[in-house]
């Protein structure tokens, strides 16, 4: 469970935008839907090669010109 203490005079957005900003960083709720599914280990990883090649166009080949 995650407990937010607000500030004084601190207001409710502001409090709910560092809750929803703790929550994202728990990573439950990708945890949560990587469990709905389950995806072998063989596709996991071609899925991360795939992932990897497209950083590497992206990213890689600014430094080349």
């Amino acid at each position: 469970m995650l407990i937010i203490n607000i500030k004084d005079n601190e207001s409710i957005d502001r409090a709910l935008k560092r809750y929803k900003k703790k929550f994202e960083r728990t990573g439950t709720m990708r945890q949560l839907r990587a469990r709905t599914s389950f995806e072998k280990p063989s596709v996991k990883r071609r899925f991360e090669i795939l992932r990897a090649a497209y950083k590497e166009r992206m990213y890689g080949n600014h430094h080349e010109n």
